[in-house]
């Protein structure tokens, strides 16, 4: 019976990797189209949350199995409790980088990214969610308190992005680059809403591991 529990756990843990996977990949579509005006690569970005979506369903109905037909023992049942929780953070994460891929089907920011520091904050919000999943797999507790670190840099580039594109936007009489620099502006927030769920997963990664949720380290 352990066995099998086992085996069922291993599938889980598999699947929560591919799904992770999966959210870094709709986040580097997302941006990568962002930054090269590339209407296809930002359509693919939006059909990742569709799969992104599916396999929210999926696992949690795997979790639900396990808790309802096995007696997980604490540890088990914290594994699987986080993976209920960290589903619907990655969830999100597929929502944001789909709604960012929507921003770039309308509008061609290459100039307005170029100018800003939307792409240091991308890149550091990838980075937060490949550590977060990175720290699951490896049920690393060091690699966790990185992504929490790392949130701090991401809500600071947040803030100056915000500071120098409303400083943009009193000086700006060209309505259409008025518009794109809100739309600059609304792709920050996603990408720091982004940080916030690894953030989250990194916090129910610890739970998993020590049963104690939260940012600081132990």
């Amino acid at each position: 019976m352990r066995n099998r529990f086992d085996s069922q756990l291993k599938t889980l843990n598999d699947n929560m990797i591919t799904m992770g996977a999966l959210c870094e990949t709709a986040i580097a579509k997302a941006i990568k189209a962002l930054k090269n005006n590339d209407a296809k690569l930002a359509k693919e970005a939006i059909e990742d949350d569709s799969e992104v979506d599916q396999m929210e369903s999926d696992i949690e109905r795997m979790c639900l199995r396990l808790l309802l037909q096995q007696q997980p023992v604490a540890k088990d049942l914290r594994q699987i409790s986080s993976a209920l929780k960290m589903i619907t953070d990655m969830e999100r994460i597929g929502d944001q980088a789909s709604d960012i891929a929507e921003i770039v089907t309308t509008s061609d920011l290459r100039d307005e990214v170029h100018n800003s520091h939307i792409d240091r904050m991308a890149q550091a919000t990838i980075g937060m969610v490949s550590m977060a999943i990175d720290a699951y797999v490896k049920r690393d507790l060091d690699i966790a308190q990185n992504v929490f670190d790392s949130d701090d840099t991401v809500d600071e580039l947040f803030i100056k992005i915000r500071n120098d594109l409303i400083e943009q936007v009193q000086i700006s009489k060209n309505p259409v680059q008025g518009e794109h620099i809100m739309d600059i502006l609304m792709i920050a927030k996603y990408l720091e809403r982004i940080g916030d769920h690894a953030t989250n997963i990194a916090g129910w990664v610890r739970f998993a591991v020590t049963g104690q949720h939260g940012k600081t380290a132990l």
